[in-house]
């Protein structure tokens, strides 16, 4: 008889909501990938990649070339210098940087502590290892984090904290006293930070992103996660990377080389060549998706959709309270069915949730795609003001 080591776990509310989109023809705003085209010259540079032979396995940490420019890309964000050869490692995107990350730290019994609504593959990594995750949640509509609840919930079996900023699905962004707080709560304990950092690009508002790997303190004990898919809109690529110290380095890619071992090589190749060609393509990733965080709030501005505007994330989420008090799960299958739109509720991001009248919608779309799905959700809207009256 077949003993399941996620007996909970079923299908992700990404791949539900994405099939039955297809399934109904609506427009998928709840998946967050892009449905625009990748640069040009970023194609042009993978099929120059395996015309030049690079089709065989590349070099288990990734692909020297490529591990440089992340560091020259750093030192250009935060002004620090990071060793290509012990502190980078290439990865099957950000999900498996953080699964290495979390089975190299976590053994049977420690804890974790996980921030909900929490990415949704942090809890199975850790359980998968026979560890015990620790929900904490953060409350809407702020989302911020409660230190003291952190402090209360660590325990001499605590190992990892995992954070999340900008924060998917809440669209809120960690600040410089966040950080500190959590310097002092991990400071002369033997407890690791994962900080998963993949819209380090994308913040609003003016609003920087704050990383663990500029903090004196964090980041001699943190591993940081990123993602080229959501850099070059290309997230059907799955190449992201983790930064770590090069004890923690040295740990991950102990998993890493009996997991996935290598990545694409031409990829890697063509990524590398990309960053050389245009070193600061990333700069621009805030004011373009900004363009369509606003466009999103104007076109839902005087409905009864309201639109918190987020800090960061290519998402923004969408507050139904003025239409229904029905379950968030409930109301996304009623806007897929009725209006055509399919969403992303956030209940099933928390262990223990709240009552939430929030859903998440993707900004990563053509215009046209959003102001189709913007319109069908403003004539929903407007269908069941009138029904109720």
């Amino acid at each position: 008889m077949l003993h399941s080591k996620l007996p909970d776990i079923g299908t992700t509310i990404f791949t539900v909501m994405s099939r039955r989109a297809r399934e109904l023809g609506a427009i998928n705003l709840g998946q967050g990938f892009p449905d625009y085209a990748i640069d040009p010259r970023l194609a042009q540079l993978v099929t120059q990649a395996m015309s030049e032979g690079y089709n065989q396995y590349a070099l288990m940490e990734g692909v020297p070339g490529l591990r440089e420019q992340i560091a020259v890309k750093i030192n250009a964000t935060h002004g620090l210098n990071f060793d290509p050869a012990t502190e980078i490692t290439i990865t099957l995107g950000a999900t498996e940087a953080l699964f290495c990350a979390i089975q190299a730290i976590v053994g049977p019994g420690d804890e974790a502590i996980v921030f909900d609504p929490a990415y949704d593959s942090y809890d199975p990594a850790i359980r998968l290892v026979g560890g015990r995750c620790i929900h904490i949640p953060l409350q809407p509509p702020a989302f911020r984090y409660d230190w003291d609840r952190v402090a209360a919930a660590i325990t001499d079996r605590t190992r990892l904290i995992i954070i999340n900023t900008p924060h998917n699905p809440a669209c809120s962004v960690a600040t410089s006293d966040d950080l500190d707080r959590l310097a002092a709560l991990v400071r002369e304990r033997d407890i690791t930070v994962v900080s998963d950092e993949v819209y380090e690009h994308v913040t609003y508002d003016g609003i920087a992103h704050v990383s663990v790997l500029a903090h004196p303190e964090l980041r001699e004990r943190s591993f940081a996660v990123y993602s080229f898919g959501k850099a070059l809109h290309a997230t059907g690529w799955r190449v992201g990377y983790c930064v770590a110290p090069p004890l923690l380095t040295c740990e991950l890619r102990k998993v890493h080389q009996f997991n996935t071992f290598s990545i694409a090589h031409p990829l890697q190749q063509a990524i590398a060549q990309y960053l050389v060609e245009t070193p600061q393509s990333w700069q621009q990733l805030a004011q373009f998706f900004q363009a369509k965080r606003d466009r999103l709030r104007s076109a839902l501005a005087g409905s009864d959709w309201l639109a918190p505007a987020a800090q960061g994330t290519y998402f923004q989420l969408i507050d139904y309270s003025a239409l229904s008090d029905a379950g968030d799960v409930e109301f996304a299958d009623r806007v897929l069915t009725e209006a055509g739109v399919a969403t992303i509720p956030l209940s099933p991001f928390y262990q223990d949730p709240p009552r939430l009248t929030l859903l998440r919608v993707c900004l990563a779309k053509q215009d046209p795609t959003l102001d189709a799905a913007l319109a069908r959700l403003r004539n929903f809207a407007k269908n069941i003001r009138q029904a109720d009256n």
